[in-house]
């Protein structure tokens, strides 16, 4: 992917793959690896790629900023438009979102309509005003299981030929089925199905944000949810929403909590800026374009485009807005409709009001609340849930294994009986200052503070912080922060930095214990290793890699572990994978057939939801308080 280029709708992308022979789709992959490293001309909005010496490929990007038209983009060669650079140049452009696309449709971006505008309801599935709401849904239609059912397919062909053979002809498949399932109103398997993509492209160029483990999960999402549309499940969450389908909310008051920036692996970049209702709603405002780093840090402080326009991102962080005509999507984010009116109010400190009570509540009690749900079942809800942020009091204890130690500072407890978890950075690109920022509390153990910080559902017992701030209590003044009177009581730790003058010095912090026992990693440490490397090693390198424990008899010993450590389930799944994996069946007369793929894909999708659902409750379990039993 070329961060330089201007986002493609999938449907753009995909019939340009299409079009091309198949003699032109062998060398497809090839020529993508070229053009993503190739220079880019910029005028404007414009962008031009020189393709040799008779061909220029130019891509002038609609208003939402991303290439949602054909038309859109044109290559000046004489096989245009069924040629080999418009199709290897667009498949060098990052993925555009779906719903950048239903903006582009209706001829301006979603968060720029009011949400009582009919045409803008329509696309997203929203009755508008004078549109009588359609009667409940009791299972998915005709044309959403077909769409379903085709985008099953391309998935169950991208796990069965692996990382290494699906190129930009599989990944079209995929995109092409998942631009009907867009048109079928099926917004959780396109989104799954875009991720996807974006995963594979990111695992075959090694890009450094890839992780095996995301695109794992998003196959998941992706096979589970659209098997049960294929197999009409009635479940509303399997159809999910339309993330920028705003809704009125009338009048709010909102108060600044934190700034968190956003670099994406698709060229995104941007601030969102997190804030807390009197009732202790969570809301965010989002300043999210393509641009990469250098918008992300630009964005800090870059004008809110909410109503009046007269605050920025870092007033709004440490400051509160009351706002007439709100609007929000189904993710929290607040609409800046035409209607919508914002005034600037004196923001609170973390010691009242609402942002008091987000250090009330004891963290193992937040925590469950937030894990409750299974990542599998739905996924859209237990990822907003997740992702709420949670506050707590805690006291740095030190470092073990590039982890940040700290024990939680619990009301009626000893500062050693509080729950101890991991702290990592929320964000580790270097162009961000959350890993300094952390560096620098780690080197002060005692440091009493105050975190607001987001969990992290893979790991045990971890915390990803986001801002901090000094404990208020008065007999904690010498062992806390000391923070700039301008920044109004916190830190955003991707933004602000934090230096030695912000710190007590050490020998005014109390003596400390040393570092306690850490305990294990349930999630790393026990032997459903052995299923998730399976389930990985069927991603990364196909059906022919995950066959080898059937070919060689077990010689590893995978199955027989588990099975010894009490995973009977995770034995037989495992077993069943590499069984399936290997199966091939002949016709009347003794060839080889064509392996089945759905079986295949079936049997990986068992393995990996009891994996996913395994672990959540192993995770779930290090975050219950010391004296639970």
């Amino acid at each position: 992917m070329n961060p330089e280029l201007p986002p493609v709708a999938p449907e753009v992308a995909a019939a340009a793959v299409e079009a091309l022979t198949s003699r032109l789709r062998k060398k497809l992959d090839a020529a993508i690896e070229t053009y993503v490293a190739a220079p880019v001309v910029v005028e404007g909005a414009v962008r031009r790629v020189r393709c040799g010496e008779d061909a220029e490929v130019v891509l002038t990007p609609g208003p939402s900023g991303a290439v949602a038209d054909a038309g859109e983009a044109v290559c000046s060669c004489l096989l245009a438009p069924r040629c080999l650079h418009l199709a290897a140049v667009l498949g060098a452009c990052p993925v555009a979102d779906a719903e950048t696309a239903v903006a582009q449709e209706v001829g301006t971006a979603a968060e720029a309509e009011s949400p009582t505008h009919s045409t803008v309801q329509s696309v997203v599935g929203v009755p508008g005003p004078d549109t009588a709401a359609p009667p409940p849904q009791t299972g998915p239609t005709d044309a959403q299981s077909t769409a379903a059912r085709s985008l099953w397919d391309a998935a169950a062909a991208v796990l069965a030929a692996g990382v290494p053979a699906a190129g930009a002809v599989a990944q079209a498949e995929v995109l092409r089925a998942s631009h009907t399932a867009r048109l079928a109103g099926l917004h959780r398997a396109e989104a799954a199905a875009l991720r996807v993509v974006r995963g594979l492209r990111g695992a075959r160029s090694r890009h450094d944000g890839h992780r095996l483990a995301d695109l794992v999960a998003d196959l998941r999402e992706l096979l589970l949810t659209t098997g049960l549309l294929a197999a009409a499940d009635p479940a509303p969450a399997l159809v999910g929403t339309a993330r920028r389908a705003y809704r009125p909310e009338g009048a709010l008051r909102v108060h600044g909590v934190c700034r968190e920036p956003v670099i994406s692996a698709t060229g995104y970049g941007g601030v969102v800026t997190h804030v807390i209702s009197d009732d202790g709603r969570w809301f965010t405002v989002a300043d999210v374009k393509p641009g990469g780093p250098a918008r992300a840090r630009g964005a800090a402080t870059a004008t809110v485009a909410l109503g009046s326009g007269s605050v920025d991102h870092a007033g709004l962080s440490r400051g509160g807005l009351l706002i007439s005509g709100a609007t929000l999507s189904s993710d929290g984010r607040l609409g800046a409709g035409k209607g919508v009116r914002a005034t600037p109010v004196a923001g609170r400190s973390w010691t009242s009001g609402p942002l008091a009570a987000l250090f009330a509540r004891p963290l193992a009690e937040a925590v469950a609340a937030r894990l409750g749900n299974a990542p599998v079942s739905d996924p859209e809800g237990a990822e907003r849930t997740a992702g709420e942020l949670i506050g707590c009091d805690l006291v740095i204890v030190g470092v073990v294994d590039q982890q940040v130690l700290a024990q939680e500072l619990a009301p009626g407890r000893a500062d050693s009986d509080g729950l101890l978890i991991r702290l990592l950075p929320s964000n580790g690109h270097p162009d961000l200052a959350h890993t300094a920022n952390l560096r620098r509390l780690a080197s002060r153990p005692g440091l009493r503070l105050r975190v607001v910080g987001r969990l992290d559902p893979d790991h045990a017992a971890t915390l990803r912080p986001l801002a901090v701030g000094p404990l208020p209590e008065p007999d904690a003044s010498t062992a806390t922060l000391r923070l700039p009177a301008e920044w109004l009581g916190h830190a955003d730790l991707g933004y602000d930095r934090i230096e030695g003058i912000h710190l007590p010095p050490v020998d005014a912090l109390p003596e400390t214990a040393g570092l306690p026992h850490v305990p294990s990693d349930p999630v790393a440490e026990a032997p459903l290793w052995r299923l998730r490397r399976m389930v990985e090693v069927a991603v990364s390198g196909g059906r022919r890699a995950a066959a080898e424990p059937a070919r060689d008899g077990d010689r590893g010993g995978a199955v027989v572990a588990l099975r010894r450590a009490g995973f009977r389930t995770a034995a037989d799944l495992s077993h069943a994978l590499a069984a399936e994996a290997d199966r091939r069946g002949r016709d009347v007369f003794g060839r080889t057939e064509e392996a089945d793929p759905d079986g295949y894909a079936r049997a990986w999708l068992a393995a990996a939801v009891y994996l996913a659902d395994t672990e959540r409750a192993l995770v779930r379990a290090t975050w219950e308080p010391p004296d639970a039993s």
